[in-house]
């Protein structure tokens, strides 16, 4: 018998003064998996979560978080789940340890189980040696593990977190996916925002959401083989101005930097090799490398939304066409 999933959502909406900010999304995640919202800012990923939380009523759709229904039992899920939001929202004024000792208040817990997990949680997150440090002091690294031990205090069973690792540096992020493998090993369910492609990748399964709708969804490797062109990594001098060349090409569906070359797709590989050394050569451009590879999971984002806007703008047509 499969068990229910810990989180389920159906048709979900949320409307601002007119403006959709999340569309008729659909969804579910299984205890113990981390699941992964990726998105552009301003994609509807936040909004999604604060709905999740019970800080914002959907406009639309229905959804269960914890056994609990979004609408009729928020109150019951915010003492279920775990949140880490966006933004700092730790007082800067207070040691390490008197913050969480204020969020043990708040959450309830009685002062014999706080004073263990504060010892727990500091533990968890290598602060044991920083608790009395001011908040302030603290490298944003280590705030935002600070903000974690807060969110898990009260040893909740699901755990948000929004864009956790923005503005921190590769190290800190990857010690800070270390954490969450941890939460998740113990079967804490966790459902993560991120912009960042190489953390999407750690997700067991992601929902790629973009203005509002998501466009796909599964385990990274599935939104990959989802790309419908084949990949050719171009690696040449002035990259600038071969992407503007490179652009250009008939054979080239789509260019764009990737950290010191850039990928392009192509229905016609083989032509396309061809015709990128050329265009290259003439300008007086030199190609160090140039290889048909397998679709990064950024391959896929490019895609996928492109393959939306290209809907978008079909239908925007066909509207636009239709008799009066």
């Amino acid at each position: 018998m499969t068990a229910a999933p810990v989180i389920a959502v159906h048709h979900l909406t949320r409307d601002f003064n007119g403006f959709r900010a999340v569309d008729n999304i659909s969804f579910s995640v299984a205890r113990g998996e981390i699941f992964g919202f990726l998105g552009p800012n301003g994609a509807g990923k936040s909004t999604t979560i604060r709905m999740l939380i019970g800080l914002l009523l959907p406009s639309a759709g229905e959804g269960r978080v914890a056994g609990y229904d979004l609408i009729r039992e928020s109150h019951k899920i915010k003492q279920q789940v775990g949140y880490m939001s966006q933004r700092f929202s730790l007082y800067e004024d207070l040691t390490a340890e008197e913050n969480l000792h204020f969020f043990g208040g708040i959450y309830g817990l009685p002062n014999s189980r706080l004073k263990e997990r504060i010892e727990e949680v500091l533990g968890l997150v290598g602060l044991l040696d920083r608790r009395r440090d001011l908040t302030r002091i603290l490298p944003l690294g280590l705030r935002q593990r600070l903000a974690l031990a807060s969110a898990i205090l009260h040893e909740p069973s699901i755990l948000f977190l929004d864009e956790p690792t923005s503005g921190v540096d590769p190290i800190s992020r990857r010690n800070f996916w270390d954490l969450i493998y941890a939460m998740a090993a113990r079967g804490v369910t966790v459902l993560v925002t991120t912009h960042y492609m190489d953390e999407a990748e750690f997700c067991d399964q992601l929902v790629l959401i973009y203005q509002g709708k998501i466009i796909a969804q599964g385990p990274p490797r599935h939104l990959k083989e989802q790309v419908p062109e084949h990949i050719l990594a171009v690696y040449p001098d002035r990259l600038g101005e071969a992407l503007e060349i490179l652009t250009r090409l008939p054979q080239v569906t789509h260019a764009a930097v990737f950290g010191a070359g850039l990928h392009l797709s192509t229905p016609q590989p083989a032509e396309a090799q061809t015709a990128v050394q050329q265009a290259l050569s003439q300008a007086g451009i030199t190609v160090h490398r140039l290889q048909h590879i397998e679709p990064s999971l950024e391959d896929a984002f490019i895609s996928l939304i492109q393959e939306a806007e290209d809907k978008q703008e079909k239908n925007a047509g066909r509207q636009g066409s239709m008799p009066v």
